[in-house]
C-alpha cells in the first residue's frame, strides 16, 4: 500500500513562488507520476506529470510558470511554482498517472490578490 504525503502549500501573494513536494513510502517509484489540484467547488484536474523516463507535460494553464521533477532514490515528486495567481489556489495532491493510489491530504495552496 502506497502512502503518498504532500508538504510544501502555504499563503503567497500574486506573483510569488512555492515549492511542493510529494513523499512516497510502500512499493515502488518507477511510475508515471503527477501533481494534480482542486479548487473549491470543482473537481480535481491535473497540472503536471513527469513520466517514469523523464517525459513530462504540463496543463496550459501552468506553462512557463511551474516546474515538475522527481527523485526516484528519494521517492520524491516536486513541483516548484513561480508566478503564481489567486486562480492558482487549491489544494495539490501527487499521485500516479493514472490516478490509482489512495489520495494523501494534499497541501493547501493560497494565493492572495
Amino acid at each position: 500500500q502506497v502512502q503518498l504525503v504532500e508538504s510544501g502549500g502555504g499563503l503567497v501573494q500574486a506573483g510569488g513562488s512555492l515549492g511542493l513536494s510529494c513523499i512516497a513510502s510502500g512499493n515502488a517509484f518507477n511510475f508515471d507520476m503527477a501533481w494534480y489540484r482542486q479548487a473549491p467547488g470543482k473537481q480535481r484536474e491535473l497540472v503536471a506529470r513527469v513520466s517514469s523516463g523523464g517525459s513530462i507535460f504540463y496543463a496550459e494553464f501552468v506553462k512557463g510558470r511551474f516546474t515538475v521533477s522527481r527523485d526516484d532514490a528519494k521517492k520524491t515528486l516536486y513541483l516548484q511554482m513561480n508566478s503564481l495567481r489567486p486562480e492558482d489556489t487549491a489544494v495539490y495532491y501527487c499521485n500516479r498517472l493514472p490516478a490509482v493510489y489512495v489520495w494523501g491530504q494534499g497541501t493547501q495552496v493560497t494565493v492572495s490578490s
